[in-house]
């Protein structure tokens, strides 16, 4: 495992669950929550507005009058107040250009991981974010919580972070079978080690995918 991933030109870091730093010339983190960085952020994306993707003090060390947040409308709420240039509300099927990094907002959502009979965490109606950064022509799909949907068919990325570690999200073999319709060069396992899951289900994930696979030790 490595702890920096490069890319054409991006450096690549995974902070633990489902929290990335990418950094070309703009620093975007995505989802910071328990981060130990406290590098100045220009952008930051947020999936939704649950604890482990939505954390108000770590929005808060990486942050200033500089950094632009993109999420949903539930999550500008809760982050209302927040000392920053901007936090802009976005709903899914939004593409945003913050200087020149391009942020696409896409679908996150469940369709068989329950919280009780009938009701999965993660709603299609509830509008929670996966997100495709582009920075030096890279795109880059971070899923959020999500399991493997139908619109994953139709993304075009070079680099996708899939959630592996199942409960909430997708199993390692369901990450694996969204890898084959999403069809990157690349995949980057996360949601594991901090809530639910393990390395083990990073390491299952890199087994049965199709596609090169990165682990990333957790910076």
């Amino acid at each position: 495992m490595t702890r920096l991933f490069e890319y054409q030109g991006l450096k690549i870091s995974w902070l633990g669950h489902d929290s990335f730093k990418i950094k070309n010339k703009k620093t975007v983190y995505i989802d910071p929550y328990e981060i130990k960085t406290a590098e100045e952020a220009d952008i930051i994306l947020i999936t939704h507005e649950h604890y482990d993707h939505c954390s108000r003090g770590a929005v808060k060390r990486i942050s200033s009058a500089k950094t632009t947040i993109i999420t949903t409308p539930v999550v500008k709420s809760q982050l209302s107040g927040m000392k920053v240039k901007e936090i802009r509300a976005a709903k899914p099927g939004e593409k945003i250009l913050v200087d020149d990094v391009s942020v696409e907002t896409v679908r996150a959502y469940n369709v068989n991981k329950f919280s009780s009979p009938g009701q999965v965490f993660h709603p299609e109606r509830d509008e929670m974010l996966g997100f495709i950064v582009t920075m030096n022509g890279v795109r880059i799909y971070h899923a959020g919580d999500s399991d493997s949907i139908p619109e994953m068919d139709r993304l075009n990325v070079d680099i996708a972070c899939i959630p592996v570690s199942g409960t909430y999200v997708m199993t390692a073999e369901e990450a694996a079978e969204a890898a084959k319709r999403i069809k990157p060069k690349i995949a980057i396992p996360m949601h594991y080690g901090s809530i639910v899951g393990g390395v083990r289900d990073a390491e299952r994930f890199k087994k049965l995918a199709t596609c090169q696979v990165e682990i990333l030790s957790r910076e």
